[in-house]
């Protein structure tokens, strides 16, 4: 059950920082960082460093992910208690792929009033710059960092209609384009690193092209990768074992994909169609 704040309660702002470039920040931004009473921070030693800069003095609070959940109750008691409270990340929004969700949910919850304010974002900053024409697209952040999860993860995107977007760290941009290039065929792909700041580099290209150039040991810097879709054949096959087939050979959906795409469309249970794809799919 929502609990109601009192009409003392204080306002839980998000403010986005800068991610690279300090002079991103809004007029906005700094105002809030100014006026509230408290900063929940990520890492309060990168914050300070901000705030210095712009001649801020609000006292910090650190909010970093290994104790989001007991920082949370924290802030939250403070808000109630009418406080007004900042919360950033390191850099770009916090909530997208940075600690914040969790004291965000809470408030709401409680009852707080929160207030996001736009402002920079890695995720946007890249997509404005790759030339996507799509009316859309897929973000997942961060893949898990062991190569089995992260080809498990690419596997279930190879039907995806949409470019899709992911953050990746300069020490494994390479394996996770080998991981795609081997999982989802020699797609065109994107780049940005180092977005807004001095070697800001965007580069376009297929993912074995990309992947050459990860190899040239200047991977510095956070990346965001975009992959577009495969190209589309249209499906062969009037009987199930005929569409078990098709799929098998031009796809590169497995086995259990399969099954549930052919039950979906198909309306027949997917036990019915798992049995027969079984006895099918390593056949010549």
């Amino acid at each position: 059950m929502m609990t109601i704040a009192t009409k003392t309660s204080g306002t839980l702002f998000i403010v986005p920082t800068p991610i690279g470039n300090l002079e991103d920040i809004t007029l906005r931004a700094l105002r809030i960082l100014k006026e509230v009473d408290l900063i929940a921070a990520e890492d309060t030693r990168h914050t300070r460093q901000l705030l210095t800069h712009f001649g801020i003095a609000t006292p910090l609070i650190s909010y970093y992910r290994e104790k989001e959940t007991e920082r949370s109750a924290e802030i939250i008691l403070r808000l109630q208690e009418g406080q007004d409270v900042a919360l950033v990340s390191d850099a770009g929004t916090p909530g997208i792929s940075d600690p914040g969700a969790v004291v965000v949910r809470e408030a709401h919850a409680t009852g707080i009033k929160v207030v996001p304010l736009p402002g920079a974002s890695a995720l946007t900053v890249a997509l404005s710059g790759a030339g996507i024409t799509s009316p859309g697209f897929l973000f997942l952040g961060f893949l898990p960092a062991k190569s089995g999860q992260r080809r498990k993860a690419l596997a279930a995107l190879t039907a995806c209609d949409y470019p899709v977007v992911f953050y990746e760290s300069p020490r494994r941009i390479e394996q996770l384009l080998a991981d795609a290039l081997e999982v989802l065929g020699d797609r065109q792909a994107f780049w940005g690193r180092e977005l807004t700041k001095t070697f800001e580099e965007l580069q376009s290209g297929s993912l074995g092209e990309l992947l050459a150039k990860s190899k040239d040991g200047r991977n510095r810097g956070e990346f965001v990768v975009i992959i577009w879709p495969g190209k589309k054949e249209e499906v062969q096959g009037q009987t199930v074992e005929e569409l078990i087939l098709w799929y098998r050979d031009h796809s590169e959906l497995s086995l259990k994909d399969v099954s549930r795409r052919l039950a979906d469309d198909l309306g027949i249970p997917r036990s019915q169609i798992y049995q027969q794809a079984l006895a099918l799919w390593n056949k010549e």
